[in-house]
Parts: C-alpha cells; sequence; structure tokens
C-alpha cells in the first residue's frame, strides 16, 4: 500500500510508520516544516527512506491544508491521520477545538475531492471521546460516546481537550454519514499510551502525556506523593497501537468500525511506580514508600474484544510496557 499519514513527527505516528515500513508499506508522512521532515528521515536507514518521504502542511487547522497533500502520484491507498493538538496551556478552548475539528474535516474533504484512490481512512481519536467522567457506564466499548457539550468544553483546558477529541471524531463519522464518499473510516481509540519514546525525541520536555508521568516519577517529581489517574484506568502500549492502525488499514473487515484500543488489565499510578521500584531498584528513593492504587473496587468494565479479534492484537504486559519505556527515557538522558 502507498499511505499517507499525518502528523508523521508525532509519538504514536512515528511508531506506525515503523510498522508501515517493516510490513512492507510506502509512507508520505505530513510535517510543520522541512526541517522536523529531515530530523525524523534521519532516523530511517537508506533502505527504508527509499519508501519514506514528506510533504508540508504547516497549519492543520486551516481548511484547506490537505488540499495538496493528498494528490500523490502513484496515488494513495490509505490515509491515516494521527495529526490533532494536545496543550493544557492555553488561553481559548477554540486553539485545541478548531485544529481538531477542522483538521479532521478538512482532510476527508480533500480525499473526496483529490484522492479518489484513496479506499479507507483511518483516524486516531482517543479514549476520552468515549470517557463520561462523571458518570461511567457500566461498560465502554465501541459504541460508548462521551457526552460533553460545547458549554462544558470553555469551562477548562481538560475539557477542551476531551472535547476536542469527541468532536472531531463525530465530526469524521457524520461526514460519512452525509457526503457518501468511496473511502470507509476505522478510528482508534487508545486510552493512555505508554511504551519506547521515539527515536527522532528532540528533547524529553517534548514527550507524550501519558510518557511524561513515567519521566516525572524517574525525576523524583512525585516522591513525596503520586497524582492521582484521573479516572482512567485503561492504557495500551505505543507498539500495540501502532500495529492496530496499520492492520486496520490492511483488513478488510475492520471498514467503519470504532476500536477501544486498550491493554487486557487496569493500571494505577502506584502500578506503574511499582513496577519501577521491582524493577529499577537503584530508582526507588525517587518514589514514595509507600504506594497506594486509586483503582476503585468498582471500576467500570470495557470491551476490547474486536481489537482482538478482528485486528488480531496481542496487547502487552503493564510491566513490559513500563520496563521498556523506562529502558527508552534512560537512554534519551532521564
Amino acid at each position: 500500500m502507498k499511505v499517507l499519514l499525518t502528523g508523521g513527527s508525532g509519538f504514536i505516528a512515528s511508531h506506525c510508520i515503523d510498522v508501515f515500513l517493516q510490513r512492507g508499506h510506502s509512507v508520505v508522512f505530513t510535517v510543520r516544516s522541512a526541517a522536523k521532515g529531515q530530523t525524523a528521515l534521519r532516523n530511517y536507514s537508506e533502505s527504508s527512506q527509499s519508501k519514506l518521504s514528506y510533504v508540508i502542511v504547516e497549519d492543520i487547522a486551516e481548511p484547506t491544508a490537505f488540499d495538496e497533500a493528498v494528490k500523490s502520484d502513484p496515488p494513495f491507498d490509505v490515509v491515516v491521520h494521527t495529526a490533532s493538538p494536545f496543550r493544557l496551556n492555553i488561553s481559548d478552548p477554540k486553539e485545541l477545538l478548531s485544529p481538531a475539528i477542522i483538521g479532521t474535516t478538512g482532510i476527508l474533504k480533500a480525499i473526496k475531492k483529490s484522492a479518489p484512490s484513496v479506499r479507507r481512512v483511518i483516524v486516531t481519536s482517543s479514549f476520552v471521546a468515549m470517557l463520561s467522567p462523571t458518570k461511567h457506564p457500566r461498560r465502554y466499548d465501541g459504541a460508548t460516546w462521551n457526552p460533553i457539550s460545547p458549554e462544558e468544553a470553555a469551562q477548562n483546558p481538560g475539557n477542551a481537550y476531551r472535547a476536542s477529541k469527541t468532536f472531531a471524531e463525530r465530526a469524521a463519522w457524520d461526514f460519512m454519514e452525509h457526503e457518501h464518499p468511496n473511502f470507509d473510516l476505522v478510528t482508534i481509540n487508545p486510552p493512555v499510551v505508554f511504551g519506547p519514546v521515539a527515536a527522532c525525541l528532540n528533547s524529553l520536555n517534548d514527550i507524550n502525556t501519558s510518557n511524561a508521568r513515567i519521566r516525572n516519577m524517574l525525576r523524583g517529581d512525585f516522591k513525596n506523593g503520586l497524582p492521582g489517574s484521573l479516572g482512567v484506568y485503561l492504557w495500551a502500549d505505543v507498539r500495540d497501537v501502532a500495529l492496530a492502525h496499520v492492520k486496520a488499514a490492511e483488513v478488510q473487515q475492520a471498514g467503519d468500525k470504532r476500536f477501544l484500543l486498550a491493554a487486557n488489565e487496569y493500571m494505577s499510578n502506584a502500578d506503574v511506580a511499582g513496577i519501577i521500584v521491582e524493577n529499577f531498584p537503584e530508582l526507588a528513593d525517587k518514589l514514595p514508600a509507600k504506594l497506594e492504587s486509586d483503582l476503585p473496587a468498582d471500576v467500570y468494565a470495557f470491551d476490547n474484544s474486536e481489537s482482538k479479534e478482528i485486528l488480531e492484537i496481542e496487547y502487552r504486559t503493564l510491566k513490559d510496557s513500563v520496563v521498556d519505556t523506562v529502558k527508552s527515557l534512560i537512554r534519551a538522558g532521564a
């Protein structure tokens, strides 16, 4: 397949590129500048670079941002849209909402208009587009939606982020329902995402938000007490998330589905810290002496069966994911 992948310098995206290349596909990824594109390319061998290139999309919030990027010779078969903003230090929720929504609808419109060869679009959504933090359903699965309203989205940056993912994904499914394009749609909805940091990481300050909690544990930031898990007790390893994106492109039965991409076991910050202490005893003094899980006894259920049955994902354990994450962070200078 020939794949267009947006947000190519991102954490999940970089792992997706690795898996696409390993499985023999060619990838064109989008970046905001030539400098970012060249930095990403340098992390691949010459043989891999023969199947890898980039195009520049400076601002995904522009409605026509992807109009040229979707054009290719030979044409694209699949588009994977991972690009979306995630910043909590914002003054206006629109700083998150507009780029996420316009970026998603903009690329769908561009594909319908100028890339008739594309048969499938895969959008990286999030478990927060399913999460109902004030009143959890009995079970989360691919049919569950976050009920957040525009008024709630404006209340604080956390709500704005959750709304950006929810509204962007709803906009994608609404587009499919009303526009009837030649391609079908798949969304991948991971919760907390751990796993080895990307090879092209410029700074430990640039790591993804989920891994940042492990980085902070290694730095001793939580020595006097771990933060709460904020109601999200589901997680996945980035390598499993990346494979899910690639399998979603390869497996015909994945079309028109929404996948909760969550590992088989729950986690809390105390569980993560306990794995660090057990496997890296030299780091024990960076963490509280007493670790108490905030995982509730009546924690909500979840159903990840479609990801295992259709995408054939065999999830890594929390121990394996955390150990590999810590090793990668240490190599990166943590």
